[in-house]
């Protein structure tokens, strides 16, 4: 993206009108969907050979798309301080950071008047809003969600919905909880799609049912917004968190976006430098809009790979999506008609982002993903997945399980592969024999030798 800086613009941060930006064409898209970094990764297997690396751990981390790497890499030859200085680098940095703030926008079809702010990840999103909540905020939150998205909210006022059996169901909780409150300032909690099963909630109908009751809404879009449109009029909500390390961007970055008002009644996030408008001996007058909690220096390169990251997205989103539902049907498929499998369910037929979660009758689910990654190079994710309260209610209380999650590092290939590595498995077992130790489960006649020098 190429920038013109008029040595005249005023380049401090303000609220966003949400101009209209043109997305860059997206580079080195092959057949139509864009490339990720670990496209040619080969890992070791206990085989003693070298194998195409099949990632279906998309819903823990991304890897970051191609376009992303050229963007970052861009960014750091020529980055300065962001709003601070009159240098050609900081200039430079202080338009693409504010591009990056309209992408972002563009990206979840901002109002005018919405703001973009910058965090860390959908974690500190979320806690920046539970920060900025008005003192009589009621908040609803059903036990299902992320950690992320149940526990920052004031706990003597959160009301925590049980876990729904359906859709319907979850609406209908949501009904009754709200007409039971009555009160004046209330938020409701949407998970987007569920990080544990995929499933996509309804949320368009539970935005309804909040706004009818004048309760406003968030969305956690974590897993959400890698695989799905966000429209935040169509949708009828007031805020979206999501992070770039689940968009095929680095970490240390993350998004709020949403209705202004509660965010600049609040005091600051981060009392600090930028969030400052005026310093005296007796008072100190604050930002409004991002700046205010945007406080210290920003992770310029993360906003900007986020942005790179939602253009590339958007630009290829029909593409992306068939891609990955041509994958979910032949993942879920395989999977459920093997022998043993038990697939994790919360609201039943809904669709899906791409996550299948399992057990197989009679293994450890943590022993389930080291035979996958040791002997198959096949990368899952094992656990509760940061939803305790879920796995209880679907899985079993303390109990864990298997989640592979695709994306746009996933291949048909991989599909198969994993799909007739669970077959082996329950049909022959590991291929070595396997101890559990503190460490987790290992192979003591593993050959390899998996250890990397450092990259520094």
């Amino acid at each position: 993206m190429s920038i013109t800086i008029d040595p005249q613009q005023d380049t401090t941060p303000r609220r966003l009108g949400i101009p209209r930006v043109s997305s860059p064409e997206p580079r080195r898209v092959a057949d139509g969907l864009p490339k990720t970094v670990s496209a040619d990764l080969g890992v070791p297997t206990i085989h003693r050979t070298v194998t195409d690396y099949a990632n279906f751990d998309h819903g823990a981390t991304t890897p970051a798309l191609v376009a992303v790497a050229d963007a970052a890499q861009q960014v750091q030859r020529r980055y300065g301080s962001v709003h601070r200085g009159a240098g050609y680098a900081s200039r430079v940095t202080t338009g693409w950071f504010e591009a990056a703030r309209a992408e972002v926008g563009e990206f979840v079809a901002a109002r005018p008047g919405d703001e973009v702010v910058f965090t860390r990840n959908t974690t500190d999103a979320l806690r920046l809003l539970a920060h900025c909540l008005p003192a009589d905020t009621q908040v609803f939150a059903w036990e299902s969600a992320h950690h992320a998205a149940l526990l920052p909210w004031p706990a003597d006022r959160t009301t925590r919905l049980p876990v729904p059996a359906s859709a319907a169901h979850a609406v209908q909780l949501l009904e009754a909880a709200l007409r039971r409150s009555g009160a004046q300032h209330a938020l409701v909690v949407v998970t987007g799609a569920c990080n544990v099963t995929g499933e996509i909630w309804p949320v368009t109908e539970l935005a309804a049912v909040a706004r009818r009751f004048g309760a406003r809404t968030v969305l956690d879009a974590a897993q959400y917004a890698p695989h799905v449109s966000i429209d935040l009029a169509a949708l009828d909500i007031d805020w979206v968190a999501f992070s770039g390390h689940k968009l095929y961007a680095p970490y240390g970055a993350g998004v709020l976006a949403g209705r202004s008002d509660w965010l600049d009644a609040a005091e600051p996030y981060l009392p600090a430098g930028g969030a400052t408008a005026r310093v005296a001996h007796d008072h100190t007058r604050w930002q409004t809009g991002p700046a205010r909690h945007e406080g210290g220096t920003p992770n310029a390169v993360g906003a900007i790979a986020i942005a790179a990251s939602c253009a590339t997205l958007r630009s290829h989103r029909a593409t992306v999506e068939a891609h990955e539902a041509h994958l979910y049907a032949r993942l879920h498929g395989g999977l459920a008609a093997t022998d043993g499998v038990r697939i994790v369910q919360v609201l039943g037929d809904r669709p899906n982002v791409g996550v299948v979660t399992f057990t197989i009758d009679g293994y450890d689910p943590s022993l389930v993903s080291q035979v996958l990654a040791d002997e198959h190079a096949i990368a899952v994710r094992d656990g509760r997945f940061c939803a305790h309260l879920l796995c209880d209610a679907v899985v079993g209380a303390d109990a864990t399980a298997v989640r592979a999650s695709l994306g746009l590092a996933t291949t048909g290939e991989h599909v198969d592969r994993l799909v007739a590595a669970v077959r082996q498995l329950v049909e022959h077992g590991p291929s070595l024999s396997y101890v559990h130790t503190d460490e987790g489960w290992s192979a003591p006649a593993d050959p390899r030798d998996v250890s990397e020098p450092l990259p520094w």
